[in-house]
């Protein structure tokens, strides 16, 4: 393994921290990002959780990583390959190999290599790296984190296990001084995260101290990088945020902007519940926040919000959205605002509850008995989640609908730049209610006859008592009916409703060469991967464009005009083909290629490169 010691300065730069579930990876990986975008560096995050809660101590299956791409430019994704990876243990080294660059550098905890350790990683000789087939240009440096952390800690008094937690700060403070990252702000994060438990503050403050002290004293031998701070960001207050984060702040400022006050009816779930302990932390904005008993319960209540005249929200993910689609419908038939998120993970089942798939739209389209039209949206990046849930709420208050929001582990659990918009920068909100030129008799029915919105009368205003549910009603004056011709009429009603919606939103743009060869079609979650690689192969003169979709149901109405200008056509997605197969109804007579990964894993931008270049050659 080379051993030169150089200063790489360098435009991005990807790190992956990687170890056991329980060595605290995703804290340090947090507190770096968050480092590096307080200096002006573009970011974007991949946190990676092991499926099970705790797999057997250094064994494969336990291996938690967090990569982040830092840069002097706009980054779209996390990277594919990392500069430098940080393996706590001989099974992290394993999973991640061949995720590292020829050129990189890893960085070990040389105490956690003995016989034992390359065991349980299923390592059959004493040397992982020669096993591994690594070449010579790759740079290792060997740092006995357990056994300096354990000097670093021991006048503290504790016992060996609460020491050996606190390696993954001596690691950042090493990381810190490879990357000329700031101790003092390091420290300022740890006050924060640890300003109830002084003494646990004391000890990992001590730990990144003498860390960052390490890492000066062995510089002669070691790679240092330079990221320049980007110089294209437009002036402004910026911050590090999650995605999960994001669609809590997106529902908060909605629900000011309307008017609002905001409710969350929901349940635990895997990768959605960070939402939920988001909002039910912000009481000083006045959102209700109930942790119901199950899934079913929790949109029933939000429902039930949404009827009093609250913006109402619900957050899942796959195997939820299953159990709340009797009560969407419920939300379609009575025509209630109500936002639902859908955090999507690897299924069918619990199948893989941490890992990121686009599997859940075909559920979200039809999943409901009946004729039972919903909007649909999905966010491409973890920052504009906010603008999406903003989106979602406003298309539910203004236009009487549930409004599916499809986010994915991806996005909820990684994080990327924001810039924090001012309150009156967003756009108005303006709800259904009864406007004041309304004369008539008030029912559940009574609605806009141009966009067939029906109006929103909360309990209490007077003279506007009526009732609503889940049986048909008539359309014009709000009874139950089982009319035939009627239930017909407000089926279409109910399905004009959502198509008039593509009035109200953004046409869809083509992103790349606008006279491409090949355009490629994807939405949510995958935008920066695809344009991260269009961007590539158009700087090599291949005449490739992007349509991607954040609008579902209904599409831009422009839709169909982009698509018939191309004559070759792919859809990325991650799954097996959803989109492309809705598309197919939607824009008929057109040839659609796929290509579609189903891994629990996002697309990277070398093999999306190699399937556009093969498509053009074709």
């Amino acid at each position: 393994m080379a051993e030169n010691k150089n200063v790489m300065d360098l435009e991005y730069v990807v790190v992956r921290f990687s170890g056991d579930s329980g060595d605290g990876m995703q804290l340090t990986g947090t507190l770096f990002s968050n480092l590096s975008a307080i200096l002006g560096n573009e970011i974007s995050t991949f946190p990676d959780f092991p499926s099970e809660i705790r797999a057997p101590h250094g064994t494969l299956g336990g291996v938690s990583g967090f990569q982040v791409c830092l840069g002097a430019n706009k980054v779209y994704t996390p990277g594919d390959l990392a500069d430098v990876l940080v393996a706590i243990n001989p099974a992290a080294l394993k999973v991640n190999a061949k995720g590292i660059k020829n050129t990189g550098v890893i960085i070990i905890d040389s105490d956690s290599f003995g016989k034992q350790d390359l065991e349980k990683a299923e390592f059959k000789t004493d040397n992982p790296f020669e096993e591994l087939g690594m070449p010579d240009s790759i740079q290792l440096i060997r740092v006995p984190l357990s056994s300096m952390t354990t000097e670093s800690l021991k006048e503290f008094g504790l016992d060996k296990k609460t020491v050996l937690r606190s390696k993954n700060m001596f690691a950042l403070g090493f990381i810190c001084f490879l990357f000329g990252r700031s101790i003092d702000q390091a420290i300022h994060f740890l006050e924060n995260k640890f300003k109830k438990k002084p003494e646990v503050l004391k000890f990992n403050t001590k730990a990144l101290i003498d860390g960052f002290n390490y890492g000066q004293n062995i510089d002669a031998s070691i790679t240092t990088y330079q990221i320049s701070k980007s110089n294209k960001m437009p002036k402004g207050i910026y911050t590090n945020l999650e995605g999960n984060k994001a669609v809590a702040l997106g529902l908060i400022a909605a629900a000011q902007k309307a008017g609002k006050e905001l409710f969350l009816g929901s349940y635990p779930i895997t990768p959605a519940t960070d939402i939920m302990h988001e909002l039910a932390a912000r009481k000083d904005m006045g959102v209700k926040v109930v942790q119901a008993e199950d899934e079913i319960a929790g949109i029933c209540t939000a429902i039930g919000a949404s009827f009093g005249g609250d913006l109402a929200a619900t957050t899942t993910s796959g195997p939820g959205l299953a159990l709340k689609s009797e009560a969407i419908g419920l939300a379609v038939m009575s025509e209630l605002p109500l936002v639902i998120v859908d955090v999507m993970r690897g299924g069918p089942s619990t199948g893989l509850p941490t890992k990121t798939e686009q599997t859940d739209l075909s559920q979200a389209l039809y999943g409901r008995n009946g004729e039972s039209p919903v909007v649909v949206l999905s966010p491409s990046t973890p920052t504009n989640c906010f603008d999406y849930a903003f989106a979602a709420s406003k298309i539910a208050l203004e236009h009487m609908t549930p409004v599916i929001l499809l986010s994915d582990a991806f996005l909820g659990n990684g994080a990327s730049l924001w810039k924090i918009p001012k309150l009156s920068e967003l756009p108005a909100i303006t709800p259904s209610t009864i406007p004041a030129s309304f004369t008539g008799k008030y029912n559940a029915c009574v609605r806009n006859e141009k966009t067939k919105v029906r109006y929103w009368a909360a309990p209490g205003m007077e003279g506007y008592a009526h009732r609503n549910g889940g049986l048909e009603k008539d359309y014009d004056k709000g009874t139950l009916s089982t009319v035939a011709p009627n239930h017909e009429k407000m089926v279409k009603t109910r399905e004009a409703k959502i198509a008039k919606i593509a009035d109200f939103i953004p046409e869809l743009e083509v992103e790349g060469d606008k006279d491409a060869d090949l355009l490629v079609i994807g939405w949510g979650s995958t935008h920066g991967h695809l344009m991260s690689a269009i961007s590539e192969l158009n700087r090599t003169g291949k005449k490739i464009a992007l349509a991607h979709f954040n609008y579902i149901n209904p599409l831009p109405k422009n839709t169909a005009e982009i698509i018939r200008k191309y004559n070759k056509i792919v859809v990325c997605e991650l799954n097996s083909g959803q989109f492309a197969n809705y598309l197919r109804s939607k824009v008929e007579n057109v040839h659609y290629h796929q290509y579609n990964k189903v891994q629990g894993q996002p697309f990277t931008a070398y093999e999306l490169k190699e399937c556009f270049t093969k498509l053009l050659e074709e």
